[in-house]
């Protein structure tokens, strides 16, 4: 791997603020993460945010397809350079903001679920993170790095004050798990805090499904709306069902006290107050 000063120099290229742009420029620690990873040859990758390559390269020797994300048409054309240099010859180059990308068309394309990578562009992280839990009938798991306060909202469980709307739906969702803390100075810009990469496995099955998931996040959202205010009031901000009455009614039937706020709520409560929702008579 060439190093990112080296590319982006060839070019009289620079990160750019506005794509969250900072390159991985530490080759070892790029392997490190595509080994935890633990991809197959029969893999299919879709990786957010290519770059110069840093997670490509590695990636590619060792799984059956990679279809690379890179929105910045210059850093785009730079990193063709690169595998061409590599003779890496399993990459599909997509020159698309990764939000306009249909990764359940991918996914039937290849007639294979998805292993997703990426070093995130951090100030789109979480809006990748829900086009992820929306496409996740076609991912198996992800690998992704994250900022490290980001990460650890994610793993966050009940009663910390990182736990948040996109703890719940995630774990809902899937298992998560450390993978992986990166220092700053591993990167080109040098962000001003830590990574983390996180590992992500998608949930075959569901024990406990609810039973609207769009309602499930209507809820989350509405709960942690005003994250100080108690769940009877907080509720009020949900566009159904929203008077007092009826929020009542619907938190003793999930059999959780009003008097609760948002962050003490495990998944399975949150399970259980969206069916509550579900359930209560119009």
């Amino acid at each position: 791997m060439t190093s990112p000063g080296t590319l982006l120099a060839s070019k009289s290229l620079h990160p750019k603020k506005q794509f969250g742009q900072n390159f991985l420029k530490d080759p070892s620690t790029g392997r490190m993460i595509v080994d935890r990873a633990k991809l197959s040859a029969e893999d299919i990758v879709l990786e957010i945010g290519a770059g110069l390559g840093a997670l490509t390269l590695p990636a590619a020797r060792q799984v059956k397809c990679v279809y690379a994300v890179e929105k910045d048409p210059q850093v785009a054309e730079v990193f063709q350079t690169e595998l061409a240099a590599n003779e890496i010859h399993n990459v599909i180059l997509i020159n698309k903001d990764i939000l306009t990308v249909d990764i359940n068309e991918i996914s039937e394309k290849e007639n294979r679920k998805l292993v997703v990578l990426g070093n995130l562009p951090y100030n789109i992280s979480s809006q990748i993170l829900i086009a992820l839990l929306n496409a996740k009938q076609s991912i198996d798991r992800a690998a992704l790095m994250f900022q490290k306060e980001v990460a650890r909202r994610l793993a966050a469980g009940p009663g910390s004050k990182d736990y948040g709307r996109l703890s719940v739906m995630l774990q809902y969702s899937a298992d998560v798990k450390k993978l992986a803390t990166v220092g700053a100075h591993l990167f080109l810009p040098k962000p001003k805090v830590a990574s983390e990469v996180i590992g992500i496995q998608f949930k075959k099955n569901i024990e406990n499904p609810v039973a609207d998931e769009a309602l499930l996040s209507a809820v989350v959202k509405a709960a942690f709306s005003t994250r100080r205010k108690t769940l009877k009031n907080a509720l009020a901000n949900i566009s159904i069902k929203n008077d007092a009455e009826s929020i009542k009614n619907i938190l003793a039937h999930a059999e959780i006290d009003s008097a609760r706020r948002a962050e003490s709520l495990s998944v399975a409560e949150f399970v259980a107050l969206t069916n509550a929702f579900f359930s209560y008579p119009d």
